[in-house]
C-alpha cells in the first residue's frame, strides 16, 4: 500500500519533471529515472485534494509528459521548479 503521503511527492516530483522537458527543454532526471517515476505513480491513491486526484486520474499517462499542459496548478509547479531546480 502507498501512502498518500509519498504520492503527493512522487506527483510534485514527476510534474516538475515533465514541467521542465516539456516546457522549459531542461532534462532534470534521465528518461530511465523520468520512466521508473511515472510507473510509480498510482491514480487511485486519494491524496485528499480532489481537484488534482480527478486530474490525475483523468489526464495523466505515464509513457508521455504532455499532460503537464494542462495541469490545473501549473504555477506551483513553475514556483518549484524555478525555487528548487532552476
Amino acid at each position: 500500500m502507498v501512502s498518500y503521503n509519498k504520492e503527493i511527492r512522487n506527483r510534485i516530483l514527476i510534474s516538475v519533471y515533465a514541467y521542465a522537458y516539456e516546457l522549459c527543454n531542461d532534462s532534470l532526471v534521465s528518461d530511465y529515472e523520468y520512466d521508473r517515476l511515472a510507473q510509480e505513480i498510482n491514480i487511485d491513491v486519494s491524496t485528499c485534494n480532489g481537484r488534482l486526484d480527478k486530474f490525475f486520474k483523468n489526464s495523466y499517462v505515464s509513457y508521455s509528459g504532455s499532460w503537464i499542459r494542462k495541469h490545473p496548478e501549473i504555477e506551483k509547479i513553475i514556483e518549484i521548479y524555478n525555487k528548487y531546480f532552476n
